[in-house]
């Protein structure tokens, strides 16, 4: 019950965020618990949080530019830039 209560309240606190920091929140999140799973430990845990936190939160700055698409480039950077026509 404990549990349940505290994820009602997490949605509940998300649910005013701007698609940016939803982004980073459920990113940082998800990379919490991957880094934490796959190393073990802490330094993992935290090293996961700010990676998905901020690839997140690019994600999430995306969504909220209506015909902005997110790309990469073939170095592995990313960018922003206008969608392809029809898209």
């Amino acid at each position: 019950m404990k549990k349940a209560l505290v994820l009602v309240l997490i949605g509940l606190s998300v649910a005013g965020c701007t698609q940016t920091e939803k982004g980073a929140a459920i990113g940082a999140a998800s990379g919490a618990i991957i880094g934490g799973a796959i190393t073990g430990d802490v330094r993992g845990a935290a090293v996961g949080a700010a990676i998905g936190g901020v690839s997140g939160a690019v994600i999430g700055n995306v969504a909220d530019q209506p015909g902005q698409c997110y790309y990469r480039d073939r170095y592995g950077r990313r960018y922003v830039d206008d969608c392809p026509r029809g898209y």
